[in-house]
């Protein structure tokens, strides 16, 4: 059994009245726990339906840095209320997003400044809930996203615990977060052809550091490649994985199964 720690089951590209069979898929598939990502204002609810309807589901609560320049001042003002929900596992997905060009009428300085107030207010609230953070950095070229977030981690890291979800970097940018004691999830590019870099730090990142994800409905593994994702491919992108490690599927499971369990602050498993 395995966790698709990072999905997005509150999408427009997933209809609700599909959701049940989507997750009875995932169950089919050996994938027994899903986390759905709120990335705005007006999907958080959705988000937190699908996570209060099914068992296997929890969800994480936060706006996405796409959505920054969309969302109100005073964003914490509809994240408190939620933040005692057991349903809710960690704060996120926030994060830096310096791939995508500022919207019209802002300045790419203004709205990365942005993002920016917006990561250290969802540390605050992390912090506050005793709660964990999911991070999303994309860059055009080099890390300066990366480079940024880790900076505000520093700044928590005795605190509050973070995941570089969808991590495309080489191993070096992976020990800059373990060094803060923070973690990272690998995606279905595990398993596209010209993903060197990411086998490259799958292949060398220590037992227990890493979770499994989709980023369902983006990035699906091969081979369906450039159709919609869901969270049943996790199993796809762990037996990949765990090919890379020369571990079995079970032993990988074990493995990231214990790191959700940690991250997220789930109770253990009844004996």
């Amino acid at each position: 059994m395995i966790t698709d720690s990072h999905c997005h089951l509150g999408s427009q590209r997933f209809s609700p009245e599909e959701i049940p069979d989507i997750i009875s898929r995932a169950t089919e598939n050996g994938v027994h726990r899903m986390i759905t990502l709120a990335t705005n204002e007006s999907d958080l609810a959705i988000n937190l339906q699908v996570a209060h309807d099914h068992p296997g589901v929890s969800a994480c609560i936060g706006i996405h840095p796409c959505d920054v320049h969309e969302t109100r001042d005073e964003f914490e003002s509809f994240l408190a209320p939620h933040l005692a929900n057991p349903k809710v596992a960690a704060i996120g997905e926030t994060g830096l997003d310096y791939f995508h060009s500022a919207p019209d009428g802002w300045s790419n300085e203004d709205y990365q400044a942005r993002q920016r107030d917006f990561l250290r207010r969802h540390f605050e609230i992390a912090k506050t809930a005793g709660l964990n953070i999911v991070i999303h950095t994309r860059d055009k070229s080099g890390s300066a996203s990366f480079d940024d977030s880790l900076k505000i981690y520093a700044d928590y890291s005795d605190h509050v615990r973070a995941v570089f979800h969808c991590f495309p970097g080489p191993p070096k940018l992976a020990e800059q977060v373990f060094e803060l004691g923070g973690i990272i999830s690998f995606t279905g590019i595990a398993t596209f052809k010209n993903a060197h870099t990411v086998v490259e730090t799958i292949q060398a990142v220590p037992d227990k550091s890493f979770m499994v994800e989709t980023d369902a409905p983006y990035l699906s593994p091969t081979p369906y490649r450039g159709k919609r994702c869901e969270p049943s491919f996790t199993r796809i992108t762990a037996e990949a994985i765990a090919r890379q490690r020369n571990l079995s599927i079970d032993e990988l499971a074990k493995m990231t199964e214990e790191v959700v369990k940690n991250f997220f602050r789930f109770p253990p498993d009844p004996n």
